[in-house]
């Protein structure tokens, strides 16, 4: 796979003590928001930096915008700084959860303009299990100044999505799992179902049946219908496993696709939109 978006466990294994490589740990549980820095501090990939998705990848929720509303640029710039990050460094972005809580970090640094920033093709576990080495020490970067180059062309808000969804060759693509998407289940945001018109490619698909991500052929020919669409908008339930599909969409060499950061959990917090059940017919 392309070195831009993905690094293997042998590549980051070679490259740990680069002075110009950051590892970013970004595992994180819906459910338990303090889960994640508890497994870091158990152990870690040697040298990696903590990103708590709450606390440093999202800013404060309201009561729209969603659940994890994008950090502001002055808060994101301010943790990069912090995390030892600049132009010169090559990221390294991993989870335990196939890249849907890291590909956040992913997304977050290149809409902020910058693009060396990788995602581990395995998770930490498999790292562990195959006996990579592992600490329990937290490291302390020294600061840096990272200045932000924002990408708006990367992001839509939920005026832009109902515009574009109305647009003939534009596809809106929902990541969450089927049940979720089709309204049968929603354990986590107050109302169940989709927006209107929008598909389901549910983002574990991107997944190989050995933990790693699919082949770059694998994942061209998974978005083969989507090579000619003028725009993909990709939203889940808020905006953070979207970004998984995002990775997968670039890696098959679709360009133009963009975020909905406030995803379903900001749609459905206003009355008035509609909702749709069921399935939708492509």
């Amino acid at each position: 796979m392309d070195v831009d978006y993905f690094v293997t466990k042998e590549w980051l294994y070679d490259h740990l003590n680069d002075p110009n490589v950051v590892v970013a740990d970004c595992r994180y549980d819906l459910q338990d928001p303090d889960a994640g820095w508890e497994a870091y501090r158990n152990g870690h990939i040697p040298g990696a930096v903590f990103f708590d998705l709450k606390k440093d990848l999202s800013g404060p929720a309201a009561v729209h915008g969603g659940r994890h509303p994008l950090p502001s640029v002055d808060d994101l710039t301010a943790t990069l700084n912090a995390a030892g990050v600049d132009h010169h460094k090559h990221v390294v972005v991993y989870d335990d959860q196939h890249g849907s809580m890291a590909g956040r970090l992913w997304w977050l640094l290149r809409y902020v303009g910058h693009p060396t920033v990788s995602l581990l093709d395995e998770n930490y576990a498999k790292w562990q299990a195959q006996g990579y080495p592992t600490s329990t020490e937290v490291p302390v970067p020294r600061p840096t100044h990272f200045e932000p180059k924002l990408q708006p062309d990367m992001r839509v808000d939920i005026d832009d999505v109902k515009a574009l969804k109305e647009k003939e060759n534009v596809v809106v693509l929902d990541a969450r799992a089927p049940e979720r998407y089709r309204g049968e289940q929603e354990l986590i945001d107050k109302k169940a179902g989709h927006i209107p018109g929008a598909e389901n490619w549910f983002w574990k698909e991107n997944i190989g049946s050995d933990g790693k991500w699919k082949s770059t052929e694998g994942l061209a020919e998974r978005f083969r219908s989507l090579q000619q669409k003028d725009a993909v908008v990709v939203y889940c339930g808020s905006g953070v496993s979207a970004n998984a599909n995002i990775i997968a969409l670039k890696q098959a060499g679709i360009e133009n696709v963009k975020l909905y950061p406030g995803s379903w959990s900001d749609w459905a917090s206003y009355d008035q939109n509609p909702i749709s059940k069921g399935e939708e017919t492509p």
